[in-house]
């Protein structure tokens, strides 16, 4: 364990360092253009920009969503990798304080919250597999309570439906802020 933090300690340093040397020497990037609706993706969103309707998106679409949250909220390297074979892992990005975030999303109707096995198979592979120094399931819906039971003991975020709506709107926490 003391291994395993002293190299996350030590790339959470140079991730730092490197971001650091990149922002002195690099101008800020353009906001994107906005889109039909006159909102844009990243900073400078417009304040009465409505969240997506997340409920009509496919699991492809609610991923690159969320991965697209974390862009505008300052992560780094944000990476859409759910799919077969993915792990568990969803979405990964560096948070803007430099720790590894990995998400599970769960596009999952109203009725059908996430259970505990859900958040048991992403518990297995986030910090094992990926090395995570902080993980979220990000949902549609919302957990069972045997879920978020399981989820507080391994250290998982649980980011349920008004969770989401209220980071989408710029008026809640992003899950790296919880």
């Amino acid at each position: 364990r003391v291994r395993r933090a002293a190299r996350h300690a030590a790339r959470a340093l140079q991730v730092a360092a490197e971001a650091a040397a990149a922002d002195t020497m690099r101008p800020p990037a353009p906001p994107r253009a906005p889109d039909a609706a006159g909102c844009v993706t990243l900073e400078g969103a417009a304040a009465d920009c409505p969240p997506p309707d997340y409920d009509a998106l496919d699991a492809d679409a609610f991923e690159r969503a969320v991965a697209g949250l974390c862009e505008r909220d300052g992560c780094r390297d944000v990476r859409v990798v759910g799919g077969a074979g993915d792990l568990g892992a969803d979405v990964l990005a560096t948070a803007p304080d430099g720790r590894l975030l990995v998400i599970q999303c769960k596009r999952y109707g109203p009725t059908n919250k996430v259970g505990s096995q859900d958040v048991q198979r992403f518990g297995g592979t986030c910090y094992a597999v990926h090395e995570a120094e902080l993980a979220a399931v990000v949902t549609t819906s919302d957990f069972t309570q045997p879920a978020e039971e399981y989820a507080e003991q391994c250290a998982i975020v649980c980011f349920g439906r008004e969770a989401l709506l209220g980071w989408s709107a710029g008026t809640g926490p992003a899950p790296w802020e919880r």
